[in-house]
């Protein structure tokens, strides 16, 4: 006899509970602390994803593939124009030197060096909540693998969602690019994954990022709007990143970390598949048995994603600026950028 409340083996109702207990159904971390850990400085769309999320849950912004420091004293200052003084910003890991670096010029010199203790400032956000901490990165994942490595007691409670990797990347002798940047910890982090001591975390890979319907240029209404005469200060900031990065490097920001901000926030744009991922000596990442078990993107909702982005920087509703037309998962042959 079937106890109360249990399903009869092999019945509609007891399958509907296997698969419950293989894919359980997503905590929901509404209004939880957020960190950022990020490549802020290089290109403007890890810029343009922080300014997105100015609000009250953002607790601390954490810089990764450093360059002297420059890229939390830029974030400290983009962070002060918003208002949001109260975020603690914390310069992380500096890796091979980057050309990846375009706000030097961008950055008052009034604005001090910031501490180096990512560590404990994640500690310190962990400590003023009882609950999980949503982790959002746009980095390389060596901050990550440092609190995966000297706390790991912390790491449990963390929910990841990292921009980065790619099943089908346009370069198949490469890997994407913040994997590519630290490929040490990548493999510690999905290790810990693999062995119970991260949470399932969410990957935002770069065939589903890498598209110019997601793509700000000096031609796109999001930009017009950042160069009015009546912007915030905040906003001429960001123009003027862009126009740097237009300059130096590519004559487009593609939001990769804007839309994987949208998938940590569980806004409905990213389609996402638990999958088996294995990474190789290089940082490739691929599909296997063998793999840590993660989130993984396979398709996104671009259009809809660049009506919020542009409505929360803007306080406008997109309609009314016009934004180009888009569609899901359509790829592209551009072949310059990061990721």
């Amino acid at each position: 006899m079937t106890a109360p409340g249990e399903a009869v083996p092999g019945s509609g109702p007891a399958r509907t509970a296997d698969a419950l207990r293989s894919h359980p159904r997503p905590e929901d971390l509404r209004g939880t602390p957020l960190i950022i850990d990020t490549d802020i400085g290089g290109d403007a769309d890890d810029a343009l994803a922080a300014a997105a999320r100015c609000t009250g849950d953002l607790k601390l912004v954490l810089t990764g593939d450093e360059s002297r420091g420059q890229r939390a004293r830029f974030a400290r200052h983009l962070l002060d124009l918003m208002g949001r003084s109260d975020v603690l910003t914390v310069a992380g890991a500096e890796l091979a030197p980057t050309p990846y670096l375009v706000v030097e010029e961008l950055i008052p010199p009034t604005v001090p060096a910031q501490g180096t203790d990512v560590v404990g400032a994640v500690l310190d956000v962990l400590a003023a909540v009882p609950g999980p901490v949503r982790w959002v990165g746009m980095a390389p994942l060596s901050n990550l693998a440092r609190v995966v490595t000297e706390a790991p007691e912390a790491a449990t409670r963390l929910r990841v969602t990292q921009m980065g990797g790619a099943l089908r990347y346009r370069n198949p002798e490469s890997a994407e690019h913040n994997i590519r940047l630290d490929v040490t910890a990548a493999g510690r982090v999905l290790d810990a994954v693999a062995a119970g001591r991260l949470h399932t975390p969410g990957f935002v890979a770069s065939e589903v990022t890498f598209t110019p319907q997601i793509e700000v240029t000096a031609d796109t209404p999001l930009y017009a709007w950042l160069t009015a005469s009546d912007a915030p200060a905040w906003a001429s900031l960001l123009c003027a990143h862009l126009d740097a990065w237009f300059s130096r490097f590519y004559p487009g920001s593609m939001q990769h970390d804007a839309l994987t901000l949208s998938a940590a926030l569980d806004l409905p744009f990213v389609d996402s598949d638990r999958i088996r991922i294995a990474m190789d000596d290089i940082g490739r990442t691929t599909a296997s048995d063998d793999g840590a078990m993660l989130r993984w993107s396979v398709a996104a909702e671009y259009d809809a994603f660049m009506r919020w982005l542009t409505t929360t920087l803007t306080g406008q509703a997109a309609s009314a600026l016009e934004h180009g037309q888009g569609s899901r998962g359509k790829r592209q042959s551009r072949t310059t950028s990061t990721y």
